[in-house]
């Protein structure tokens, strides 16, 4: 009966997160492809020597469109960020949020 009892904690407690995504409105293989899409994403910026990397952030939603906003230093580093966000796949469409330093 202790190992019943310890058995249903145990699966309730993995189950909860899932049960946040769920309630979030989206599907837990939505929520994961879209952090596959941001993290694939990232490594793309921070591959290419031309973008900085840690001055732009990157949030993707459940349709595939990446947000990139941020700060870079010229209008070449914003739209080679652009640019590399576009050709990555699973992206659907890119918001361009990114600042140019002045």
């Amino acid at each position: 009966m202790k190992t019943t009892l310890k058995s249903i904690l145990l699966v309730s407690a993995l189950l909860l997160p899932m049960a946040s995504f769920a309630a979030d409105g989206d599907s837990i293989g939505t929520k994961v492809e879209d952090t596959v899409i941001t993290a694939k994403v990232k490594a793309a910026l921070a591959k290419d020597k031309a973008v900085s990397a840690t001055d732009i952030k990157v949030e993707t939603d459940s349709n595939g469109l990446v947000q990139l906003s941020g700060v870079a230093k010229t209008k070449a580093e914003a739209d080679k960020a652009v640019q590399l966000a576009k050709n990555v796949k699973g992206v659907t469409a890119v918001k361009d949020d990114i600042v140019v330093a002045q």
